[in-house]
């Protein structure tokens, strides 16, 4: 006995074992490595069954899997050390795998019992789930949502269980995956981070217990009774000839209790990202921003807002960006800020797609503001900052954790220094917005934003997100902090009202063209500046003109939803009716870098080659433009 012993000790972890697996030995390996086998079900389970019931589904499954008598063990070996080598232990985890993979397949027919609600266990009267990680785990959640149940099931079993992609193939094929080596592919997609696996976010045996909702439980209670009264008169009436249920009732009664949104309405499960979060992510948006303000903690003002953003009454001003859905939260929205502005109680929420500012008076909550706007994809300069709110002329903003310096100055100005701003938990002092200017426009002042990559302006457009200003020719612009891209900026900053509460992303100008003026009186500038919005469609193109000692610039041509002027066609063509200083009307027209011909037509006929044209015209004449380009390519005017 004593030799037989020393020989399994050393037998291969991966050789299977040849005996059956008795209840005994699955039990005791059960108790053993239940929160392992917990775990793996959760992490398998479809997302979309939301994290309470993940929890619950995952303890019945782990529960589930313990065979009623004596079975044949596992094809395919537990491995490493303690519990691989024991079939007791490869069993069930074939069997919690199977259970976790059927949960996750679409339903055709009846369903299974894995995709039915588990009966057992039940935690009436409280809400069970684990304890909010941080932005790597959200990160790596989100990721494994998007995978199928296979995918995400080899992900985790080499992860988790530290399986060789051999062992595998074996083990989903042994679950019933018709196809194993596509899984592991999908599951490539996906870094390795087993250290999350093992965290707590992902842990159902380590939960936080919140109560249901206790007045509507009691209604509940009150209207079972009054229900069971209400039955026992129906059910006589459905016995009756002619009677039973209509079959055109609604789907569901009003009473029906949406957890998801029942949870964004509690402040307690908001989410708060850590103030370090940022340094050692690897993303650059809102998600990693941390809950900052002096008023976080007040449950009584975030319940406020989550209910008036839920249901806004007709008290409530509400404002959003073109393109942006006003809807509530799906779920428990994150936390950015909470506290006083000026003369208000403002709260920012973020929901992965739209940033919400609530507003309130200190005095009372009459005169509340609800305001959105889009925010999906924003990284990087277009994440560095927020409105926190506008009063006498000026704006503060919430600036991104990653900001060190902040500043103000005028576009209009480019050789004047930028002014420092104070930051104070983030928030910025007070600086003069150009949307709240009355009168005619002399300048036009810009947030400064100074990080570890470099120096970024944005600017106020009237919305919650600021406008990103960049410098340049499309699809290689760079920022407006060197002194090329602010003289760029100077004689145009001006037409940037043009694109007030319009969605703007980013703004970008691109001095085109220098044109010789036909009287000998110098050259004149060609500037397209093209606003992108969060949405995709309303995106505008100014073509601008401006001769020598001119001030500002001005609009000669605008083009909607066309690409010319973008990334997709840095091109652009556009003309103007200019009168010379001895009284005589030309028609100026100039295409970018790579325009090789211009031609009018309608009131003026001419062409010429190269991508400038100057020609005689009559005061008032109207000319089509066309253009052709060096690789054959035609190009029209801007309209």
């Amino acid at each position: 006995m004593q030799s037989q012993d020393v020989d399994q000790r050393h037998a291969p972890a991966s050789a299977p074992s040849t005996g059956p697996v008795d209840v005994e030995q699955a039990e005791a390996a059960l108790v053993e490595h239940y929160p392992r086998l917990v775990r793996l079900a959760y992490l398998v389970l479809p997302p979309g069954l939301g994290r309470g019931r993940r929890v619950l589904t995952a303890h019945a499954l782990a529960q589930r899997a313990l065979p009623r008598g004596r079975k044949r063990p596992s094809v395919l070996p537990a491995q490493a050390t303690g519990r691989e080598g024991d079939p007791a232990y490869a069993c069930l985890r074939e069997r919690v795998l199977r259970s976790a993979l059927e949960a996750a397949r679409p339903r055709k027919g009846l369903p299974r019992l894995s995709q039915l609600p588990p009966l057992l266990p039940q935690v009436w009267g409280l809400r069970l789930f684990p304890r909010s990680g941080g932005a790597d785990e959200l990160a790596l959640d989100q990721r494994l949502s998007a995978l199928s149940g296979p995918a995400r099931a080899a992900y985790v079993l080499r992860g988790l269980e530290q399986l060789p992609d051999t062992g595998i193939r074996e083990l989903l094929a042994a679950a019933g995956v018709a196809d194993p080596g596509g899984a592991l592919a999908s599951a490539n997609g996906v870094p390795a981070q087993p250290g999350l696996l093992s965290s707590a976010e992902f842990d159902p045996c380590a939960l936080q217990a919140r109560p249901t909702d206790l007045m509507r439980r009691r209604q509940h209670t009150k209207a079972a009774l009054a229900a069971a009264a209400a039955l026992a008169v129906c059910g006589a009436l459905v016995a009756l000839p002619g009677g039973g249920w209509g079959p055109d009732g609604a789907a569901a009664p009003a009473s029906a209790e949406n957890p998801a949104a029942v949870a964004a309405l509690d402040p307690g499960k908001l989410t708060r990202v850590s103030p370090t979060a940022w340094r050692t992510s690897a993303r650059t948006d809102f998600s990693v921003w941390p809950a900052r303000g002096p008023l976080t903690g007040d449950r009584a003002l975030l319940r406020r807002a989550l209910a008036v953003w839920a249901r806004p009454g007709g008290t409530v001003r509400v404002s959003s960006t073109p393109g942006t859905q006003t809807g509530g939260p799906a779920g428990p929205p994150q936390l950015l800020y909470a506290g006083e502005v000026d003369a208000a109680r403002v709260v920012i929420l973020y929901d992965g797609l739209r940033v919400v500012r609530y507003a309130e008076p200190r005095s009372g909550t009459q005169g509340a503001a609800l305001d959105f706007a889009r925010a999906d994809g924003a990284s990087g300069a277009e994440a560095g900052a927020l409105v926190l709110g506008r009063s006498d002329g000026n704006v503060r903003y919430l600036t991104a954790p990653w900001v060190r310096k902040a500043a103000q100055r005028d576009l209009t100005k480019p050789e004047a220094a930028a002014t420092p701003l104070t930051l104070a938990d983030g928030v910025t002092a007070p600086l003069a917005s150009p949307v709240m200017r009355p009168g005619a426009c002399t300048s036009w002042t810009v947030l400064q934003l100074t990080d570890a990559s470099g120096t970024r302006l944005a600017t106020d457009l009237g919305e919650l997100v600021p406008a990103h200003l960049t410098a340049g020719r499309p699809g290689s612009a760079g920022e407006v902090s060197g002194a090329a891209g602010l003289r760029s900026w100077a004689p145009f900053a001006c037409s940037l009202a043009a694109e007030r509460t319009a969605g703007v992303r980013s703004v970008n100008a691109w001095p085109y063209a220098e044109q010789p003026l036909p009287d000998g009186s110098g050259s004149a500038a060609w500037v397209c500046t093209r606003a992108e919005t969060w949405r995709g469609d309303g995106t505008a193109a100014l073509a601008q003109f401006r001769t020598p000692g001119g001030a500002a610039g001005a609009v000669v041509a605008k083009g909607t939803d066309v690409p010319a002027c973008g990334p997709r066609d840095p091109h652009v063509l556009a003309g103007v009716l200019w009168k010379s200083a001895a009284g005589s009307w030309y028609l100026l027209a100039a295409g970018g870098e790579g325009t090789s011909s211009i031609s009018a037509t309608g009131g003026v006929t001419a062409s010429g080659q190269g991508p400038l044209l100057a020609v005689k015209a009559a005061r008032g004449a109207r000319a089509d433009l066309a253009g052709t380009l060096a690789d054959g390519g035609s190009i029209h005017g801007l309209r």
